[in-house]
This record gives C-alpha cells, sequence and structure tokens, in this order.
C-alpha cells in the first residue's frame, strides 16, 4: 500500500492537493482503498457500494467479485477493471472513484462522480415566443441528454473524445449514422483527433480555433447554438454538431451565411408569419451593412440624391466630421454593449438609460452630434441586435464601419468597390470545404426559395444538397 500511496503522491499530488482524497481501511485481513476527488464523488452512491463490500466475504475480497457483486446488484452503476495505472489516474481526475486492493496490479473503476450544474434554463441568445425553454448548460452528459429526447433515432451516434494534454476535456461528435455525410464526419473526426494543446479551459471557442485555420477572418466558420430542437433539426438536415464539456453551445458544422440569419422563431410560427418574420430580420440585418455608408454617401453627396428621398442628409452638420461622429457613435454603442454585459442586472436599465438620455441627449445639445446620427446609429443598432448569430452581429459592425471609411475616402467608387470586395470574400470563404455563401454561390434555385419563404413543412422534404447526406429525403414514402 505505500508504494501505492507514494506514487500517487509523485503522479495525483496525493497529501499536498486537497480534493484528492484516499480513504484506505481494512477488510478481514485485506488493506483496501478508494482514491477520488471529493468535489465530484456522489456520497449516496459511494454508501451503497461500501454497503455491497461488508456483504462480501472478507477471505476472498478480489476486484473480480466486487465487480460481480456491483454488477448484479446495482446496474446502475458503471464499473470496470484496468490494470494500467496511468488510465486509473484518468478516470479519477474525470471523477470516477478507484478501488484498489493492496498487493494487485488492477483496478476497479467505480463511476460514482456528480458534477457541480445548473439545471436547463432558457436560452439567452436564442429566445422564443413559443417553444421549449430549455436551453444547454455546461454539464456534457445533460446536453446530450436533451438532444436525445428530441432524436430518439438509433443511428444516432454521439462519439467521445478527449482533448486537451492537461485538461482532458471531454469533447462530443454528434451526427446521424445514414444521414450524415461519413467523410465529413471522418474528416471532423480527424481534425479533432489532431489537436495538440494543454487545455480547453474556454471550451469550444478555443477548438473553434484549432479546428479551423482562419483566425482573422471577421466572419464566423462555425454556428453556434444554444437549443437542443435547432441541434436536433440540424442533425436531421446531415450537419454534423460537436459538443465540448463546460460550455452551453454547440458547434454545427458545416454552415454557411444563410444558416446564421435563420431563427428558430421563425418555425414556431406558421409559414406564412414565419416569413414575414424572417423578412424582417433581413431587412434589419441588411440596414446593419448598408444604411449608414449609403446615408452618408447622400448626405455628402447631394447631387446623387433621388426626389423621393429628400429627407436624407443633415440640416447641421456639428462640431465634428460627420464620418468621426459616425465612428464616436459606432463605438459608443460597443461600449455601452460591453459595460451592460459587466454590469448587475439590477443596474443595467439605468446604465443604459443614463446612456441613452444624459449622454446622447447632450452630444446633441452642445453640437458635438447630430439628431441624424444619432438616429440612424439607433436604426443600425437594432439591426444589429436582431441578427440571429452574435459571432455574424459582430462581423457585420467591422464591415459596416470599413464601407463607411470607403464612402468618405472614395466615395460612390469606395461603396461600389467595398460592397463588391465583402461579396468576392465571401464567394471564396469556405466552412470545412463548404462554400459559405450557398446557395447563392453555387447557385441552387430551390435552396434559395427555402431560404426567402418558410415553407410548410409537407413541402420541406428534401434535406440541403450542400451537406452531401447519405438519405437526400426527410419524409419516406
Amino acid at each position: 500500500m505505500e508504494a501505492w500511496k507514494e506514487k500517487l503522491r509523485q503522479t495525483i499530488g496525493l497529501d499536498s492537493s486537497f480534493e484528492v482524497q484516499l480513504r484506505e481501511m481494512t477488510f478481514g485481513k485485506q488493506s483496501i482503498a478508494f482514491l477520488f476527488l471529493s468535489v465530484f464523488i456522489k456520497d449516496e452512491l459511494m454508501a451503497e457500494v461500501l454497503g455491497r463490500i461488508s456483504r462480501l466475504d472478507p477471505e476472498t475480497i478480489s476486484h473480480e467479485s466486487l465487480e460481480t457483486h456491483l454488477n448484479q446488484f446495482v446496474p446502475a452503476m458503471q464499473v470496470f477493471k484496468t490494470d494500467s495505472f496511468n488510465e486509473a489516474i484518468d478516470q479519477v481526475l474525470m471523477g470516477q472513484t478507484a478501488f484498489y486492493i493492496d498487493g494487485q496490479a488492477s483496478v476497479l473503476i467505480i463511476e460514482a462522480k456528480q458534477y457541480p450544474g445548473r439545471q436547463p434554463d432558457q436560452p439567452v441568445l436564442e429566445q422564443v415566443v413559443r417553444g421549449s425553454k430549455d436551453g444547454f448548460t455546461e454539464t456534457l452528459n445533460t446536453n446530450i441528454g436533451l438532444i436525445r429526447r428530441r432524436l430518439r433515432d438509433r443511428n444516432a451516434r454521439f462519439e467521445m473524445m478527449s482533448v486537451g494534454h492537461r485538461s482532458k476535456t471531454d469533447v462530443c461528435i454528434a451526427y446521424i449514422k445514414d444521414v450524415a455525410n461519413p467523410k465529413k464526419v471522418e474528416a471532423v473526426r480527424d481534425k479533432i483527433k489532431n489537436v495538440k494543446i494543454d487545455g480547453l479551459p474556454l471550451a469550444d471557442k478555443q477548438l473553434e480555433e484549432m479546428l479551423i485555420n482562419r483566425p482573422w477572418s471577421p466572419y464566423p466558420l462555425v454556428r453556434y447554438t444554444e437549443r437542443p430542437d435547432v441541434v436536433a433539426a440540424q442533425l436531421l438536415d446531415g450537419s454534423i454538431v460537436v459538443l465540448t464539456d463546460t460550455s452551453p453551445s454547440a458547434m454545427m458544422l458545416p454552415t454557411t451565411f444563410f444558416d446564421m440569419v435563420q431563427h428558430a422563431e421563425e418555425v414556431r410560427q406558421n409559414p406564412f408569419m414565419g416569413t414575414y418574420l424572417r423578412w424582417v430580420r433581413f431587412v434589419g440585418i441588411l440596414a446593419s451593412i448598408f444604411l449608414l455608408p449609403i446615408w452618408f454617401l447622400y448626405a455628402q453627396n447631394q447631387e446623387l440624391r433621388p426626389e423621393w428621398l429628400w429627407f436624407i442628409g443633415a440640416a447641421d452638420q456639428g462640431n465634428l466630421p460627420l464620418v468621426l461622429q459616425f465612428l464616436i457613435a459606432e463605438l459608443g454603442v460597443d461600449l455601452i454593449r460591453l459595460a451592460s454585459i459587466h454590469t448587475p442586472a439590477p443596474l443595467v436599465t439605468a446604465m443604459a438609460l443614463l446612456a441613452a438620455i444624459m449622454i446622447g441627449d447632450i452630444a446633441v445639445k452642445t453640437g458635438l452630434f447630430v439628431n441624424e446620427v444619432i438616429m440612424y446609429t439607433a436604426v443600425v443598432a437594432v439591426g444589429t441586435f436582431a441578427t440571429p448569430s452574435y459571432e455574424l452581429s459582430l462581423a457585420n459592425r467591422i464591415v459596416r464601419m470599413l464601407l463607411l471609411l470607403a464612402v468618405y475616402f472614395f466615395g460612390v467608387p469606395g461603396l461600389v468597390v467595398g460592397t463588391t470586395a465583402l461579396y468576392v470574400y465571401l464567394t471564396f470563404e469556405r466552412s470545412f470545404n463548404t462554400p459559405y455563401l450557398w446557395p447563392l454561390v453555387p447557385f441552387n434555385g430551390a435552396s434559395i426559395y427555402a431560404i426567402l419563404l418558410r415553407r410548410p413543412m409537407p413541402d420541406n422534404n428534401v434535406r440541403p444538397s450542400i451537406n452531401k447526406p447519405l438519405d437526400l429525403y426527410k419524409q419516406p414514402t
């Protein structure tokens, strides 16, 4: 026993790390011990294990006898034996309990863990008026359970992997075996296996950057969601989903620009209202990108303004150039957003009123800003917040400021060249070898129709061809 304890001191920090606990006891003539982390142990299960040990013959106790006894009388508890010391330590660090009998080379691993976590709650970024209010939590098993509740397909697969030399973070690849393209599944699996990193304390975002070698691309190349119903729907479409332990969101691969602009609320309404909501959202997204550059172009070049846009322009330019006013206002909106994140919840409303009324109103009255700048910045901010993907809204904000500067320096050519450059950039962008602007480029008329209109369920019977699914039809006859 002493030799085993010394080995534990050198590898896992026994006696120096408070949560590493070794409970020794004598059973008959045998010295036995339980090794576990106190922060993960589930007391009820350990009490059951100790109770079962007391019923065994002290003279013949062994790993095999205890394993058989637990499997027969406590079937809900997973038990297995390992001859590898390193595997035993890894299992203990994952929350399992190691049962050791002095003098025996093997160790019995008993699942008696309980991770700290919260109950499923309403998603913060993807709320709906009608529909489920349960969202992902930081516990991987809970998230898989939420998906399984909606997807009872016998071909659904959830492959568990470990990533991180030190953190050994659990990562799960989810797909439907007879729907998802096996080459895409293999590509994702190989990329995750080849990740070489100490750890993933920030979970899925760090994993994303290790999987996608486009660190300076402003546009998101994976789609995040906090909703298990969205994940189930994407799995049925042939997508591959990656879930990371300690993260309340899931990555869906591959993705396109048009995947980012759809929301679960559209499907929760009838097709007519869903289409209306989708178009309102499209208008908001387009406004968040192009409204300020176009308004600024017409305000600076009155001769280009059509007669029916007579209201475009500012009667008073203010004490600062208009372009500088817009840039300061953009930074101000971002500053308010960051402040609201770090402000205690009871004070968020007061902080927003302070920023909107006092700062905005005083800036206009003192002549630093003009009313039109405040109004159009507010409209653009609403369009930004109406974008379903938070990552996409941030990228659109950067593009909007670049287009604004292009109009300021080059006028009409700046807007045309900037918009064309954006289109060409997105055309050549790819997400896991999938064209980012599909189905616009390459063009697919049926899929464009499905994006523009929220089709009734009887008509929505074909999976996206870009995923190259094994089973193309959703409604088999």
